[in-house]
């Protein structure tokens, strides 16, 4: 099974679609997770969520690092995704890692974060 991180945006405005899809589509919603960073001498976040396989592929849609880290600046945008995680009764699992920029392409990125998923078995190992 391929997964594969779909990137909506960085998160500014994107995040209201992330909580959207939440809401239309609970039952395909596997997980939610909340990556922080610092990003250029900022405390940055990335949200995303972990969706149900469809055939042969996972989604794992992602806002990137767009929203400060909520844990050091409060912010209406990521506590408007954790209450749509409440009402579909999903935990947010969060972890610090590196940000995007320190790796030379995105790709790279997400398969740092793919490997970071997989040994805390948020998804699921290839198949």
């Amino acid at each position: 099974m391929r997964q594969k991180f779909i990137e909506l945006g960085e998160g500014y405005t994107d995040i209201y679609e992330l909580i959207e899809l939440g809401r239309q589509m609970p039952s395909r919603v596997k997980g939610a997770l909340a990556f922080h960073c610092e990003r250029e001498g900022k405390p940055k976040s990335s949200l995303a969520l972990i969706m149900a396989p469809a055939d042969k592929f996972q989604p794992i849609y992602i806002c990137r690092e767009g929203i400060p880290n909520p844990h050091e600046i409060p912010n209406t945008r990521y506590d408007l995704f954790k209450r749509m995680t409440e009402e579909i009764g999903v935990d947010i699992h969060e972890y610090t890692l590196k940000p995007s920029t320190m790796f030379p392409e995105t790709e790279l990125y997400y398969q740092y974060l793919i490997g970071i998923l997989r040994s805390n078995k948020e998804l699921p190992r290839l198949t």
